[in-house]
């Protein structure tokens, strides 16, 4: 069975392939992530994580790469992670007591194939207070984040309401990901252990 490999650094990443028990490695890719001129946000998503893909692919013959990338877009604007913390207050100011988009690509790359999809969340937040802005920025956690929070962290209580894909908002839609690898012939499902076996 071929390797898989994981084109991320990002450790959420690897926590949720693990999550659905799938055994990989890491490589993360290196690549120009600068969007091109009237590139909407998704078509620039996409992109990016089957670039990630391929270029890791390029490497390892035989190996199944996965690649992945997300934005944060309100109102068509990407808001990338931000540059100071100055900048991550005034993006989560912008999301207060609205309704903005996560835009999560998987792709999977193989012997100069690559397939991919594109899955989009809708996710509101209520209205924030400036003091609870200001103490959540000062944990450092919106730093390395798009959109400046973390679903999974402590920006968790800001999320009024989520239609879509959670894991996606995280860093990895995993249906979409498991579905990926089913249709490459590595169903997930086939490296789960057994407690039927540990017993006996």
């Amino acid at each position: 069975m071929a390797s898989i490999i994981l084109a991320s650094a990002s450790p959420r990443r690897s926590e949720l392939l693990e999550q659905i028990g799938v055994r990989f490695t890491i490589q993360p890719a290196d690549i120009d992530e600068t969007p091109r001129i009237a590139e909407m946000p998704g078509d620039y998503v996409e992109r990016l994580a089957r670039e990630k893909a391929l270029a890791v692919a390029g490497n390892y013959a035989g190996a199944q790469v996965l690649g992945s990338d997300t934005s944060v877009v309100l109102d068509g604007e990407i808001l990338g992670k931000p540059s100071d913390h100055l900048e991550a207050r005034a993006m989560l100011g912008r999301l207060s007591g609205s309704t903005h988009q996560v835009m999560t690509a998987i792709a999977l790359a193989q012997n100069g194939l690559c397939t991919s999809c594109l899955v989009t969340t809708e996710v509101t937040f209520r209205t924030l207070q400036s003091a609870e802005i200001a103490a959540y920025v000062a944990t450092g956690e919106p730093m390395d984040k798009a959109g400046s929070y973390g679903i999974q962290g402590l920006g968790g209580i800001f999320v009024k309401e989520l239609k879509g894909s959670y894991s996606a908002v995280v860093g990895l839609p995993l249906q979409e990901t498991a579905a990926l690898l089913a249709d490459a012939g590595c169903p997930v499902w086939t490296h789960w252990p057994s407690s039927w076996e540990s017993q006996s």
